[in-house]
């Protein structure tokens, strides 16, 4: 039975509705150690993790991408950035704070990020995925909202591919793997006004706007170009990521 795994984000909905078998949701990172300790065969995961492990075999064309401002991927803040001396990070995610790193570093500004601590409000609050969202709309215009993927975009002029499937390299049907996982997505991004109607978490209004104007499901020629930018900074800012990128797709 093939075990398959998935970001529990409203933002993946695209990519797993209407999956005939059993899936694992999860955040980010747990995903992460479950594809390594072979737990799952398949999984929607961070980018970083192909990126630090290339032994994985991409599902080409899909992806969760931003071409701009995502939404959900947000430094909330209520002093200016310049100030941060520290920023709490969401540790679910490690290709969230990869990336806030590249962008510190680009800015000149050196912040200590760490874990948040549940018992204070901090000041500078790395937030992702459907809990952006919901401090989004709940605070509103109290914070301000530095997007990372939009400045990720007007600085490089490339998209930014935040996830996209890994098939690990002992299944041999992959191919068929991919097949389906392609298909899947065509329809519900055909179908998005029904798929926005089907989540209960936040108004359908938001939800198609969400969809079709802060999301991307390809994963063409410029999100690989996007990522292997992403690679190039993160080797230089010294995160852990293997030393050469090449893209196993299936």
């Amino acid at each position: 039975m093939l075990r398959i795994g998935c970001v529990k984000y409203l933002n993946a909905r695209p990519l797993i509705y209407g999956w005939s078998g059993a899936v694992d949701f999860d955040h980010p990172a747990a995903l992460c150690r479950k594809l390594e300790d072979g737990d799952l065969n398949v999984a929607l995961v961070s980018t970083l993790e192909y990126l630090r492990r290339p032994i994985y075999r991409i599902v080409d064309g899909v992806s969760i991408s931003a071409h701009g401002a995502v939404h959900s991927v947000i430094v909330a803040h209520n002093e200016d950035l310049s100030r941060a001396q520290e920023i709490d990070i969401d540790p679910a995610s490690e290709t969230s704070v990869a990336l806030l790193r590249c962008l510190l570093r680009q800015r000149g500004f050196n912040p200590r990020l760490r874990i948040r601590n549940t018992g204070q409000r901090p000041v500078f609050r790395l937030l992702i995925g459907d809990q952006a969202i919901r401090f989004r709309a709940e605070h509103g215009e109290r914070y301000h909202y530095w997007d990372l993927a939009e400045t990720w975009t007007k600085m490089t002029s490339l998209p930014f591919a935040f996830a996209f499937w890994l098939i690990r390299p002992e299944i041999e049907n992959a191919k068929e793997i991919a097949d389906k996982l392609r298909v899947l997505r065509d329809h519900n991004v055909a179908s998005i006004d029904e798929l926005a109607l089907s989540q209960s978490e936040v108004s359908p209004t938001f939800c198609r706007k969400y969809y079709r104007e802060h999301l991307f499901f390809d994963f063409g020629e410029r999100e690989k170009a996007g990522l292997r930018e992403f690679h190039r900074r993160c080797l230089l800012n010294k995160i852990d990521v293997a030393l050469d990128l090449r893209l196993n797709l299936v």
